[in-house]
């Protein structure tokens, strides 16, 4: 017999935000948590126990000074690539903790199942988001890279935002993210490994003949 997890309405819209501000968290770091402590701080979103901090006046300079930060770093167009390689692991962290804080009212074993597939779902983000500016370094040599930054930003602010105020469209919406870049990844790792098949099929790449 099966018996039933004792998972409310509630709980559930609190895993749907919680994902929702760790896909987020891929595009840029700060913006989802500076979010959801604003949302915290005027009443709109109800916190975790033990996170309450996250709506302190303290965490709100903290959170908006590193977000500043964060955005004026990524205008820089060399320094933008640096940041992409802390940028995967502290998206993580960022994700994880921005869903530990709004899970409320689930028993700890789906609450930091929920948390892992919110580290994951960051990860995902961030993972496409380097990708993107690989390809954009490698077709404009850079110039490309401020453009693709701004569409970053507005993606965090606005996948923020639904997070907080249409959670469940949110979450829909990050599984089909998700499942697209595991698709293009898929199938460039695969298409190249078919290609480097072919030419070994065919005996290498064809020869250039030699002029006279």
């Amino acid at each position: 017999m099966i018996m039933a997890l004792p998972v409310s309405a509630e709980a559930l819209l609190g895993v749907a935000v919680g994902l929702g501000l760790a896909a987020a968290a891929g595009f840029r770091v700060f913006v989802p948590l500076l979010a959801a402590a604003v949302a915290a701080k005027t009443g709109l979103l109800p916190l975790s126990p033990g996170f309450e901090w996250l709506a302190s006046t303290p965490a709100l300079a903290a959170l908006g000074t590193a977000t500043v930060l964060e955005v004026g770093a990524y205008a820089v167009p060399w320094l933008d690539q640096l940041l992409d390689i802390v940028a995967t692991p502290a998206a993580m962290l960022a994700g994880m903790l921005a869903a530990a804080s709004v899970v409320v009212d689930l028993p700890p074993l789906i609450k930091w199942s929920a948390v892992v597939l919110a580290a994951g779902a960051a990860g995902m983000t961030q993972g496409a988001t380097v990708f993107t500016r690989f390809k954009s370094t490698t077709l404009t040599g850079g110039v490309g890279n401020p453009v693709v930054s701004t569409l970053e930003l507005i993606s965090a602010v606005v996948t923020s935002a639904l997070a907080i105020f249409l959670p469940i469209l949110t979450l829909v919406a990050v599984i089909l993210l998700l499942v697209f870049f595991t698709r293009r990844v898929h199938g460039v790792i695969f298409g190249r490994r078919s290609a480097r098949e072919a030419i070994v099929t065919a005996g290498g790449p064809p020869k250039v003949p030699r002029g006279p």
